[in-house]
Formats: C-alpha cells, structure tokens, sequence
C-alpha cells in the first residue's frame, strides 16, 4: 500500500503528466455528461418506456456498450465513435488492395496524417449515413417518442447526430495528442465500464433473492471473472519473441551494429476485430428474422438464439478464420523480412529475403492458431456466463469484446504512465519487469 501511494506522489510531481491526466479527465467528464443530453423532440420518458419492452441483441446492443448508453437514450452522442470506427476498418482494407493507400502507409509522418484526414472526411461519410437508419429504427418506430415529426426534425436530428460524432472523434483525438493513453479506445473503455455498475447492482440484487444462491454465489463469480480477466491479460500481452541479428559496421573508431534484438510477434496481432467482424456478420440471420416477422425455419432459428450451441459454434469458427485474415493484414512477413535486410539484420540459422519471410510466415501461422482458439473461447465465455445463471449484463463482462478492450486499453494506459515515470528516474508500477503495452510492437514497428 505504501509503495502505491508512493507511485501517486510520484505520478502528481510530474508537472507534465499531472497535465495530461487532468485534461484527460476533463475531457472524458465532457463525453460521459455529453451521452445523456437527448436528442431535440424526442420524448426521454416515453423512449425509455418503450425500450423497457425491447430485446435488443448482436451489434445493436455491442454498439449500445461502445456507446456508454448513448445509443439507447437517442443521445447527442448516440452513434458514438462507432463511424470512426468502421470508417478505420475500410482505409486499412484499402490500404491492403489500393497501391494510393499503400504508398501513404509507407510516407511516415505525412503518409499517416494523409490518412487521418481521409479517415476523418469517411467518417462523416459514413455518419451521414447511419444517421437516418438510427433514427428510424431507434426513435420513430416507437409511437408517441417523438410527438411531433416533422421534415425540419429529420434534418436537424441528422445534422445534430453528425455534428455530435465528429465531436467525439475531436474528444478522442485531443485526449491521444494532448493527454494520456489513446482517446478513442479511452472513450470506449468508458462507456463499457459506465455499464459495469449497473450490471454488478443487478446480479447482487439477483443473488440476495431466496432463489438467487446468496452472496456465496456473487463470491464465486467474481473469483471466476478475475481468473477470467487474468486469461485474456495472457491473450493480450502474449508474444513469441524471434531475435533479430544486425551486422557489425566499423566506421572510424567505433562500432555500430553487432547487437541481437527481438521482434514480438503477438499471439494475438488482429485484437478485438475478427469479434466484430463475426458478431456483424451472426446478427444477419436475426434481422432476416425480424423483417420475416419470426416465421423463419428452424435452422435461421438456431441462429438467433445468441446462448445457443449452434450460434456459438459458428461464431467461434467464424473467429478463428476471421484471426487469420486479419493477421495477414496486420503482419506482412514480406515486408518485415526485407526491411531487416536492408538493416542489415538477419534471424540466426535463417537466409536473409525470401526464406526469413517463409520462416516469419510460419511463426505467425503456428502462433495464431492457439491465439485465434484462445480468442474465440473468450468471445463465447458469455454464453457459459449465462447457461451457469449469471445475468445478461453482468455475463457480458466475462469475455468478449467488452472485456478484451477494457484490458488492451488499461494496459496500454499504464504503460504510457510507467514510461514517465521511469524516463524521470522514479520506479515503476510494477516491482519487477513492466507493464506490457503498445510499446511492445517497438521493434516490430521499427523493422516494419
């Protein structure tokens, strides 16, 4: 505990990162206060009734989560920073299969604002067209929500729904320039834990009943959801080091080069995105059934079921490949195999060019398999969460997308404060070793 409050002292003496946190904070407060102004005509009451009898599940509900609430609420904030995301995902799509992308990813500094500008102007692309369909289908379709619905409405709403993603893509931006840790991960961190209270209150209330197990029960779920998160901490920060040897250079009277450093393939380079991409694609089958009006077939029925065997199968499976494919977006062994030898770097027992990209291709491929099954037993660890009398709410916390950002994004926060506090000659968070964050991908990012 002392050492602790000593880590405090130490972090508040940094005049620079005492700074960063408060604006941070800041601007975080800002967000979460932001996420609870409702839209202008719509009628907060009677949408909260309306939904009080709504099912709402797959990526509806996985955009509810990322947005604190917002979306639920028909917020200012309600699309979130949801378009910034999926307007990321295309640029790095097409930064796969256009060359125009591709030569900007390899321009540095200006190559990367390039592309953060072409990802701002998709972004309200994108919004622009998400906006009506939230609006019809998360606010109209609920008589007497709105009691006045005019053309002047529809228009002001779009624009106020726009206005307000790109105001929380500005929080995001500020908040990775000017204060600590990355602001729209920052963001979605939050409004995932927002919902975390809510979901502890509600189990406890569950378990407290005559029926519920007792607090016994609550004990034992969450000494298995810290077990739980120390599992995915492993998947997050797991790494298969190859070590990398660069040639001796003399140049006059020193020596450059000679030394052996280290690459850290993750075992889990593709993050939290075959999750997303797998529950997009498993919530079709649900809304074919919505738009059928439940008279589907009993395969598709199957499907819709979000705790069944049959849906959690294919959602793993789905998982798996999704890992894959993202991997091989994310890690080009081609690429890293000939910017070693340009740097005159070499893996050990292994030619330089084309047999050290065979031999990273073959890393990454034996690697990802147990991370892409690791991952897909902790995106369907809900689904246990549930059939073992957990609640909805609370079960999502036990793996999952939620789960999986809240330790990336918390890990790499930390370590963005331990790299201060160690450049400042203080100690670290940790005892002995340090805290594994993006910092990890140095060397990778330097090769690469």
């Amino acid at each position: 505990m002392k050492k602790f409050l000593n880590t405090l002292q130490n972090i508040w003496k940094i005049e620079e990162l005492k700074q960063r946190i408060l604006l941070t904070l800041g601007l975080i407060l800002i967000y979460r206060l932001g996420s609870y102004v409702v839209l202008p005509g719509v009628d907060a009451q009677a949408l909260s009734e309306a939904r009080s009898h709504a099912n709402q599940n797959g990526i509806l509900a996985l955009i509810n989560i990322f947005a604190g609430g917002a979306f639920s609420r028909a917020s200012i904030f309600g699309l979130g920073i949801m378009p910034y995301i999926t307007a990321s995902i295309i640029i790095q799509l097409l930064g796969m299969a256009v060359p125009y992308f591709q030569k900007m990813q390899k321009e540095g500094e200006s190559g990367r604002n390039k592309i953060n500008q072409y990802t701002r102007i998709l972004t309200i692309a994108v919004t622009a067209v998400q906006a009506p369909g939230y609006v019809a289908t998360q606010i109209t379709n609920y008589a007497g929500v709105v009691p006045n619905i005019t053309t002047y409405w529809y228009v002001q709403t779009i624009l106020v729904l726009v206005t307000g993603t790109i105001f929380v893509m500005w929080l995001g931006e500020k908040i990775t320039d000017r204060g600590i840790g990355n602001g729209i991960s920052l963001l979605i961190m939050i409004g995932i834990i927002a919902r975390l209270p809510f979901a502890f209150f509600s189990e406890l209330s569950h378990r407290v009943e005559s029926q519920g197990g007792g607090l016994i029960m609550l004990l034992i779920e969450l000494v298995f959801l810290v077990f739980v998160v120390i599992a995915s901490i492993l998947l997050v920060q797991g790494t298969r080091r190859v070590p990398v040897q660069f040639a001796k250079k003399i140049v006059g009277n020193k020596q450059y080069g000679g030394v052996r450093q280290y690459i850290p393939l993750k075992v889990n380079a593709a993050g939290v995105m075959p999750i997303i991409f797998a529950q997009a694609i498993m919530f079709i089958p649900a809304a074919v059934a919505q738009m059928s009006g439940g008279k589907t077939g009993s395969v598709l029925s199957a499907f819709t079921n979000n705790f069944g065997f049959w849906y959690n199968l294919v959602f793993a499976m789905m998982i798996i490949a999704f890992t894959y494919f993202y991997t091989a977006i994310m890690v080009n062994p081609n690429q890293l195999a000939d910017d070693m030898k340009k740097n005159g770097g070499f893996v050990p027992g292994v030619k330089p060019g084309k047999k050290t990209a065979e031999f990273l291709d073959q890393v990454m491929s034996r690697i990802t398999l147990p991370g892409s099954i690791f991952l897909a037993l902790v995106a369907i660890m809900p689904a246990f969460a549930m059939k073992l009398g957990i609640s909805n709410e609370f079960a999502n916390f036990y793996g999952g997308t939620s789960l999986l950002i809240l330790v990336g994004v918390v890990l790499d926060t930390l370590q963005q404060i331990e790299s201060y506090l160690l450049n400042r000659h203080y100690d670290g968070l940790m005892k002995s070793g340090r805290i594994k964050g993006r910092a990890n991908n140095m060397m990778q990012q330097q090769v690469g």
